[in-house]
């Protein structure tokens, strides 16, 4: 008796993650032959929530059947729908940048500039707004996207920071911590709690510019202090 054909880099079917007799999760990355196989499984997820489905609303049946693949096979690359919404999420937003790892500002700059594009791609992306909408309603979502996501940026900027003291750049005798969220505020309450705000091309230089020269009024030149002193004295 013939069994049927599965589709190209498909496993044997199984129930779902707590099959005690199915091998448990293998890594997503580093399979040549599953890349196909994920993408279709991605482009699936996008599809149906182009098409008004809400998370909620969305399964591991329903996503393998829409993506021609068997539960099977996503779930040897995923541990459940929260691990796809996730990686989902970073396919529609725009792509990581690519910084130097040696510099301090040149890099924040690079990082900050990342944070306006994504910005713009949220306010322009109907999709994309929807699902952080949606993605901010469930805990275990919103946690694995901070654990994975965003927690992973915030190091990439700290670190920007910290090398940025390292080369003389910024203040040594301050916590890095701290002079991150300084950075790193303006850009985030412009993104994400104003969005009506301009986010400008060259917000990040005008972030960066403003904190380094400080907010206080600049000391008046002593010599054209005196020097107009004196003409009105004439």
């Amino acid at each position: 008796m013939r069994q049927a054909a599965q589709n190209p880099g498909d496993e044997p079917e199984r129930d779902g993650p707590h099959d005690p007799a199915a091998p448990g999760p293998e890594p997503r990355r580093g399979r040549p032959r599953s890349a196909a196989v994920e993408r279709a499984i991605l482009d699936a997820v996008v599809g149906l929530l182009e098409a008004g489905e809400t998370l909620d609303g969305l399964s591991i049946e329903r996503i393998a059947r829409t993506a021609g693949v068997g539960k099977a096979t996503i779930y040897r690359r995923w541990s459940g729908k929260e691990e796809i919404f996730v990686d989902v999420l970073r396919d529609i937003e725009p792509a990581e940048p690519t910084v130097s790892g040696t510099a301090g500002l040149d890099d924040l700059r690079v990082l900050l500039e990342s944070m306006r594009t994504r910005g713009l791609a949220q306010r322009s992306s109907t999709l994309l707004h929807n699902v952080f909408v949606q993605m901010k309603k469930h805990p275990r979502l919103w946690t694995e996207y901070q654990s994975t996501v965003i927690a992973p940026r915030r190091a990439a900027m700290v670190a920007a920071v910290r090398r940025a003291v390292d080369a003389g750049e910024l203040r040594d005798d301050l916590d890095v911590d701290f002079m991150d969220d300084l950075f790193l505020g303006p850009m985030l309450v412009r993104t994400v709690h104003r969005p009506e705000a301009p986010l400008p091309e060259d917000l990040a230089d005008r972030i960066i510019l403003v904190l380094l020269q400080g907010l206080a009024p600049r000391p008046a030149d002593p010599h054209v202090t005196a020097a107009g002193t004196a003409a009105s004295a004439m």
